[in-house]
């Protein structure tokens, strides 16, 4: 069963939809969450979160702080400010 991912900033859903895994930068270090991972609260520090859609290329987002929650496979990511990162060249 896949997660259930929701990423909002103060003023709107930056991305929702299903993934695999997601990888955030937490005050402890990162944090990496697949299904089926027990209930969490993190605080979310400057940064990247990564999250790999069930379909779909990965999704790279930049915030600036915030709180992620898990729990039965949703995970909710908040930020005063967050946006999906624009693809790098190579």
């Amino acid at each position: 069963m896949p997660l259930q991912v929701e990423l909002v900033s103060a003023d709107r859903r930056v991305w929702s939809g299903e993934a695999s895994i997601v990888v955030a930068r937490t005050v402890d270090g990162d944090l990496g969450i697949l299904p089926g991972h027990a209930p969490v609260l993190a605080v979310l520090v400057e940064g990247n979160v990564k999250i790999e859609p069930v379909e779909g290329p990965v999704v790279m987002a930049r915030v600036d702080g915030g709180f992620l929650s898990v729990e039965h496979d949703r995970i909710t990511i908040v930020s005063d400010r967050a946006a999906i990162a624009e693809p790098t060249a190579h």
